[in-house]
């Protein structure tokens, strides 16, 4: 990565977890993302682009909202760690699943455990357990935390992060800054009512121009994108906050909640309500 970005990474789990062949568990999608290292024995990952064979001596990571499957039939040891980008960058950047690890991020893994106690989920099926109490008793522990620790939690964060940065590839190498531009506005706007005029006029570009442009980029609509990120912004929110529907629908700007629901269940696939009471994270 040759360009400078924004990262503010935010600890939601961390955890050191034992399985015996209980690792199993199939089309995992989540708003976060995850960052492994194994202690001992081993484990298969199924990504979008192969199945990989996790182990020690090695650091992996998968991005917010990717897709995947686990595989375990023995035992084996693994550090697990959920992180939140709210800079969303991995919209613009491709990052490796895996990396060298060295013995520096072992203790730095081991620290953060020690200065995040209870942040482990009690419980790893996504297929039956209901997360969010866990994960919102784990987010409001924040608020309990001295200042010292929170500032060397994210700096531990960004060390272990930056393993993955120096392999990392920009989505579109020769993509328009403008629209570069456009889809930071978007993001640092994202719970504002954000039109299209607001984009043109941003970007020194006509409306119509700015959708032919958009659509070259990235294969859908300006507001077909906002919609995808208002709803992924939602996703994060049903999990780890204490909101009601109603009031993440208004806090994303959504004037009309039958709209929420419908825009929610066309690009998620199921209702808000659903999606808050199945919503499982496996460790």
């Amino acid at each position: 990565m040759n360009v400078k970005e924004q990262l503010n990474l935010i600890l939601l789990n961390a955890a050191r977890k034992e399985h015996h062949a209980d690792w199993n568990w199939r089309g995992v999608n989540s708003p976060f993302a995850r960052l492994y290292m194994v202690e001992s024995g081993t484990a298969r990952v199924l990504m979008p682009d192969g199945v990989y064979q996790i182990q020690p001596g090695k650091l992996y990571m998968i991005p917010a909202f990717v897709t995947h499957s686990y595989e375990n039939d023995g035992f084996f040891t693994i550090n697990y760690i959920h992180v939140y980008d709210d800079m969303n960058i991995f919209d613009r950047w491709n990052f490796p699943f895996v990396v060298d690890a060295c013995d520096l991020d072992a203790m730095l893994i081991k620290r953060l455990l020690d200065i995040n106690p209870g942040r482990e989920l009690t419980r790893s099926d996504p297929g039956s357990y209901d997360n969010m109490p866990t994960l919102m008793q784990n987010i409001a522990i924040n608020e309990q935390f001295t200042y010292h620790s929170v500032i060397e939690t994210k700096g531990i964060l960004l060390q272990l992060f930056s393993r993955f940065l120096d392999k990392a590839s920009l989505k579109k190498d020769n993509m328009d800054t403008r629209i570069i531009n456009v889809m930071r506005f978007i993001r640092e706007n994202i719970e504002r009512d954000i039109t299209l005029r607001d984009l043109s006029s941003f970007c020194y570009l006509t409306n119509d121009h700015l959708i032919r442009l958009f659509k070259k980029e990235m294969q859908c609509t300006p507001v077909q994108y906002i919609n995808q990120k208002k709803i992924e912004k939602a996703q994060l929110m049903l999990i780890i906050g204490e909101k009601s529907i109603k009031d993440i629908a208004y806090s994303l700007s959504f004037g009309n909640l039958s709209y929420f629901y419908r825009l929610f269940k066309k690009t998620i696939g199921i209702s808000p309500n659903l999606y808050k009471t199945r919503m499982g994270n496996p460790l």
